[in-house]
């Protein structure tokens, strides 16, 4: 059992969070104008991440699998990564403007063409959206996953992401504009609230109806609600941003230079800004706050890199350099003893700092969690790549990048792990990538570098009409 006692309190998180620098707020276009350059191991990284992308998709309809090696069924939020990875690899010269069109263009037909329907199976969604899971290979629902929000969001954002990047007058791109448009176009929001409820549901069952849990903030459901709001059909009612922000009161953590709104694995921070610029743009709530939301990502990421540099739970090989808690794979279910304590381990979960919202530490760590923050806080993400390469490297980083997560205290060679392999020395390591968390990594260093995917998305009108009605203004958006 975790014990509670060795939580941080709240003054201690504070104190351990002192390395924050000074913010002026609304300064963000400052903190990450195009051009910014990073050390040539990056690209080392970024190229093996792309090569992810690029490799493992069924090119027969553009499905993208949810982790590889392991054989997988296909993730739909991994499509939306991998649509606007594959331009990245253009502009980088890792494949040509050709082979990328081709395959995007790919994608956009079979996802319009997929069967749609009630039907428990048979389909790839239903009201324009998507299940969280396809089949590899027909593309059809895998097994009796819901029909997801957010995931669809994730998805759609790719999509429209294709439409803006993909502006040559031929008729290859012309058709990637109007299919990535009318995919967008088709998604009934309201069917996730059609049971009469006001927020919009996490996901739907054709067994068992509309889930009961909703997407309110904060966390990664900030994209549902923009793009639901911007929608040029079956858009969302106009008040729902207010809707969504009704609970952020639970969420605020931190006091003065590190106050922000708090979602403990890091990932709710990134997915949403991997392809919304929030630098200098505000609703209700920052305005109130005297900054924005690329500034409270800023703010999550130190506090994070603090709860891991202080350790409270006293774990090994964390360090103010080694750190990063999301949602990841684990070692496995397990009770076992640390340190004179018992400690419960997981597989597959959302992991952050204890005391902040979806709170879980189990001394898994993974590289996304810090590298996806690298436009928030390059001073802090760059060192920590460096260090996992230098200190992990040989174990962690392989034909892809990083695997998806490790975990330096899980040292016990007579328990079997759900999944990866464990070192006496140096602990548990996974043996899988992930599409939703490599994704994160190769697009926010283009973010970082040039504003690259932000650039074109800027430019989007459905984005634009979506923050608007959210009560967003200034900056670029003004």
């Amino acid at each position: 059992m975790i014990d509670r006692r060795a939580l941080l309190t709240r003054s201690s998180l504070l104190a351990a969070a002192t390395a924050l620098p000074a913010c002026t707020p609304m300064a963000r276009p400052g903190a990450a104008p195009a051009g910014n350059s990073l050390p040539d191991f990056y690209a080392d990284i970024e190229e093996r991440t792309f090569r992810w992308f690029w490799d493992t998709v069924n090119r027969k309809n553009g499905m993208v699998p949810d982790r590889w090696p392991t054989p997988s069924f296909c993730s739909i939020a991994s499509i939306g990564f991998a649509l606007t990875a594959y331009a990245v690899g253009v502009e980088r010269g890792w494949c040509t403007r050709v082979e990328a069109r081709d395959l995007t263009l790919t994608t956009l037909r079979f996802l319009w063409n997929a069967p749609q329907g009630p039907e428990r199976s048979g389909k790839a969604g239903h009201k324009g959206f998507f299940y969280h899971f396809l089949d590899m290979e027909t593309g059809h629902r895998f097994r009796e996953v819901e029909l997801s929000s957010v995931d669809t969001a994730l998805l759609l954002m790719g999509v429209l992401f294709a439409g803006r990047y993909y502006d040559r007058d031929d008729a290859a791109e012309a058709e990637i504009r109007s299919r990535a448009q009318a995919i967008y176009a088709r998604a009934d929001w309201n069917f996730f609230r059609s049971d009469g409820r006001k927020p919009v549901s996490m996901g739907w069952h054709p067994e068992t109806g509309l889930i009961p849990a909703n997407w309110t903030g904060y966390n990664e459901g900030m994209c549902v609600y923009v793009l639901g709001l911007g929608a040029p059909q079956h858009p969302l009612p106009a008040d729902s941003w207010n809707v969504w922000a009704s609970t952020y009161a639970h969420s605020w953590r931190g006091e003065g230079a590190t106050r922000h709104l708090a979602f403990a694995p890091l990932f709710g921070h990134q997915y949403s800004q991997v392809w919304i610029d929030f630098r200098g743009i505000q609703d209700a709530t920052m305005r109130e706050a005297g900054f924005d939301y690329f500034e409270n990502s800023r703010r999550a990421a130190y506090a994070n890199r603090a709860y891991c540099t202080a350790n409270p739970q006293r774990w090994d090989g964390w360090s103010k350099d080694v750190w990063g808690l999301t949602a990841c794979d684990g070692p496995g279910n397990h009770r076992l003893p640390f340190k004179g304590e018992t400690r419960e381990f997981f597989g597959y979960a959302a992991r952050g700092p204890l005391s902040q919202p979806d709170e879980r530490d189990d001394g898994t760590l993974a590289p996304t969690a810090a590298l996806g923050c690298l436009p928030f806080a390059p001073e802090i993400v760059i060192p920590c790549a460096q260090a996992l390469r230098r200190e992990h490297g040989d174990r962690l980083y392989g034909k892809y990048g990083f695997l998806d997560s490790f975990n330096p205290s899980f040292k016990y060679t007579g328990v079997k792990p759900e999944k990866g392999s464990v070192d006496p020395v140096k602990g548990w390591v996974d043996d899988d990538y992930l599409g939703i968390d490599q994704g994160p990594i190769l697009l926010q260093a283009a973010n970082y570098r040039n504003d690259f995917v932000w650039n074109r998305m800027r430019g989007d009108l459905s984005i634009q009409r979506g923050l608007k009605l959210a009560g967003f203004t200034g900056g670029w958006l003004g």
